[in-house]
């Protein structure tokens, strides 16, 4: 009772709540600070592995979170806009870009008399959130500061409460343990908090407080370093294989880095302490060592990153998805069977096609279906159909009506690789704090609406369903609607362009968005035609076809 005496439980909690409070904070006020520019940097840039190793670098540090950059990636990589390279290298990145929380602490909640800024922080930023509560951007810049302030608050309410007990402790006592013991407290402690950064400053204020020494402390911080990938496992569950794929190789490289990190634990504390003279300041000598080793693991792994990726792919196959309904059992050596096959398959595309793009627009309702890599799979099957077909000798005019089935095929697997592109800038413009945006937000979304509804309609005669429908009433409002909606936001552009604080930059970028979504609208309805048979009409989008084949 005497040691629980001396150890103020609750000034600990209160500390670690206020902590865990200020990270939370800082992670929302950063995130609406920078708007999509971090989800833009990951997405953008990350074309190479150094790229992609430092875009996921950058955010994490900014962030101040590998959780949640790790969570983007899985939503990049299971929408097809990231492969598994790039998310396995932004991942790793990500883990050396997290170490900038424990230099963070390490220097400003050590090395400096924490009341003299955390009391101005708090109070600054607490009167800044009142008084400027009609700017968006000046809030969340107080709220910033706030979060500061609370975060070294908290750390100096756990460091009072554990000062106090490491006058009755001996570091030997827990030499007996062993690293791998404190590396598994590490690992739990974090996978309990879902913060590394908390794990990190318990640590930092133990090893300064003399409760533990500097490799007890440095297995803590390799163990949290595995606790991160918990986050990331559960992020998974349930999703897309690739998605799963990723969360598996960021798990291989962690734990692969933490036992190669274990294993040489001694010498690495040694480079730090000796080598580079941290032996007096072993809390900046911790946050060095965090670096050295996660900075040791992109290293050791950089040249693997394909081979990962390959070997993830192997031990969580991607699932057998047979999209086919008609082609994958009628010969095509039987050539006016296989034209019918043909047609109704193209019809089956345009299906899931259109559901696909629906589930883009609505991803709190998304479940596991048809993603954008099955599409691309099946589009491949049906072209080898068609050249099987071919093979056979056509008439003129069957190949010509043939010609046009496949050209309906490219157009439909054009319009999902459009959308699956623009997507992520479509969304974008809804979380947009200004009415403009939020608008053009919604003439696309209601423009491809239309779309996916009258095209699962028009799907049903394709298929030879007998409904009571006017095809070529449904055919020419559609084409009416897209159209309509087309000139009105060019319109709408052009009334806010001349307005004198709209910038010219984002309004080419809605008109670009917008020619996409456009020209995506019109391929599905040339498509319709084209599988409906519809020649008359047909004809009337010859020239736009011309522009959008190009």
């Amino acid at each position: 009772m005497g040691l629980l005496s001396e150890f103020e439980l609750w000034m600990f909690l209160a500390g670690l709540g206020i902590f865990l409070f200020g990270m939370h904070m800082m992670e929302e006020s950063i995130r609406v600070l920078s708007g999509g520019a971090f989800k833009s940097l990951i997405r953008k840039y990350a074309g190479t592995r150094p790229r992609a190793i430092s875009s996921g670098m950058i955010s994490t540090a900014v962030l101040q979170s590998s959780s949640a950059v790790s969570l983007m990636v899985l939503a990049f990589v299971g929408a097809g806009i990231m492969n598994l390279v790039q998310a396995i290298s932004v991942m790793m990145g990500a883990k050396i870009g997290t170490t900038a929380t424990a230099w963070i602490v390490a220097v400003f909640g050590f090395e400096f008399n924490i009341d003299s800024f955390t009391l101005p922080l708090i109070g600054i930023g607490g009167l800044g959130i009142i008084v400027l509560a009609k700017s968006l951007r000046y809030v969340n810049i107080s709220k910033l500061l706030v979060a500061f302030g609370f975060l070294f608050m908290g750390l100096d309410y756990m460091k009072t409460s554990v000062d106090q007990v490491s006058e009755l402790i001996d570091p030997a006592m827990f030499s007996g343990y062993g690293i791998i013991v404190f590396a598994i407290a590490g690992m739990v402690m974090t996978a309990i908090m879902q913060s590394s950064s908390a794990t990190i400053a318990i640590v930092l204020t133990m090893l300064f407080s003399g409760v533990i020494d500097f490799e007890a402390g440095a297995a803590m911080v390799v163990g949290a370093n595995v606790g991160t990938t918990v986050t990331v496992l559960l992020g998974s569950i349930g999703g897309v294989q690739i998605k799963k794929q990723a969360a598996f190789s960021q798990l291989v490289f962690t734990v692969t880095t933490a036992a190669v990190t274990l294993l040489i634990l001694p010498l690495l504390a040694w480079v730090v302490l000796t080598g580079f003279g941290f032996d007096q300041n072993v809390v900046l000598g911790l946050a060095l060592f965090h670096t050295i080793f996660n900075v040791l693991g992109v290293v050791l792994f950089y040249r693997f990153i394909p081979a990962l990726a390959v070997k993830a792919e192997q031990w969580i196959p991607e699932k057998e998805t047979r999209l086919s309904v008609y082609i994958h059992k009628t010969d095509p050596a039987v050539a006016e069977a296989g034209m019918e096959a043909f047609r109704k398959e193209v019809g089956y595309q345009l299906m899931y096609t259109l559901t696909f793009i629906d589930s883009l627009f609505k991803p709190e309702k998304r479940s596991p279906g048809v993603g954008y890599s099955d599409l691309e799979k099946y589009h491949a099957k049906l072209f080898s159909y068609y050249t099987q077909i071919h093979l056979e000798g056509l008439g003129e005019e069957d190949s010509v009506r043939l010609d046009q089935m496949l050209r309906a095929s490219r157009n439909i697997m054009n319009t999902a690789k459009n959308i699956n592109d623009a997507i992520f800038a479509v969304t974008m413009l809804k979380k947009e704090s200004d009415e403009f945006n939020k608008a053009a937000f919604f003439s696309i979304k209601s423009r491809v609406f239309t779309v996916i509804d009258k095209g699962l309609i028009l799907h049903k005669i394709i298929d030879g369903e007998d409904i009571d429908v006017d095809v070529d009433l449904v055919l020419t409002e559609l084409a009416a609607v897209i159209d309509r909606s087309d000139k009105e936001f060019i319109n709408r552009c052009g009334d806010e362009i001349r307005r004198p604080k709209s910038q010219s930059a984002e309004i080419t970028s809605l008109l670009m968005l917008n020619r996409s979504v456009t020209q995506s609208c019109r391929m599905i309805l040339f498509s319709l035609e084209a599988l409906l048979n519809t020649p008359a009409r047909e004809g009337n989008l010859k020239s736009e076809m011309i522009e959008i084949e190009h």
